[in-house]
């Protein structure tokens, strides 16, 4: 039995699946990744900031025309499809035997793909909010703004992504359901993340299920505690997983 049957019959098995995943995820819908070879990280060359200090808080704060114009050229992607593994999921989600998706993605694949129950650990692009008056708006009060800045039409307001900015700290109750969900599941599904950033990748630690399943291009210091590691494509894996579940 090869890797991707041995998983179809474990998912088969099991009524409380989470699946905990990053930007590999969603490589395959055309949205970079940060830290591969091709990641966005090493492939922003354009500015004479990093990228990780022009997605920080206090670089938000003291130069936010900067920062949007790098957030809307890089970091969104509205036009994206969901790839197979979110398709996948999702049904998984519907067939009931999937009980929640955690992810540190922040760009709303998973439920335009239909899954419901999605533990977003740094946010979204799709909600925003007034830093004055607290109002929310949708993603398109950023990509429809006339302005650099966008700014609430109500009190002229900063309008600020949900995402967790670096010097922010997690949401606490998505956390600490995200640490639920993982310590009541009986299968655990990581992809597309290589588990370097911290406190996320230390959520899977909780985990005391049956089977934890790596899908992941390149190595991870995770792999020597999988009991089955994955390395094609997650998209192309979790379609062709999809076919053999029938």
């Amino acid at each position: 039995m090869d890797s991707l049957q041995t998983l179809a019959s474990w998912i088969q098995e099991s009524s409380r699946i989470v699946f905990f995943g990053g930007a590999g995820t969603s490589t395959e819908s055309g949205i970079p990744d940060f830290r591969s070879a091709a990641g966005l990280y090493l492939s922003e060359k354009s500015s004479p900031y990093p990228p990780e200090q022009m997605l920080s808080y206090s670089f938000f704060i003291s130069k936010p025309d900067i920062f949007f114009d790098f957030y809307r050229g890089k970091m969104l992607h509205p036009d994206a499809q969901p790839n197979g593994a979110h398709q996948l999921l999702a049904r998984l989600e519907q067939d009931g035997r999937l009980s929640a998706v955690v992810t540190q993605n922040i760009d709303g694949l998973h439920q335009k793909a239909g899954s419901r129950r999605v533990l977003e650990l740094h946010g979204s692009v799709h909600r925003n909010h007034c830093m004055s008056c607290s109002r929310y708006y949708g993603l398109d009060a950023i990509t429809g703004s006339e302005e650099t800045v966008p700014r609430c039409p109500e009190c002229g307001g900063i309008i600020k992504p949900d995402v967790v900015l670096y010097e922010e700290e997690l949401d606490h109750k998505v956390l600490t359901d995200s640490v639920q969900a993982i310590a009541n599941a009986d299968l655990l599904i990581i992809g597309g993340t290589s588990l370097t950033v911290q406190p996320a990748a230390s959520l899977i630690q909780y985990f005391q299920g049956k089977h934890t399943v790596l899908l992941n291009g390149e190595p991870t210091s995770y792999d020597s505690r999988a009991d089955l590691i994955i390395t094609d494509r997650i998209g192309w894996a979790m379609d062709r997983i999809s076919e053999m579940l029938g």
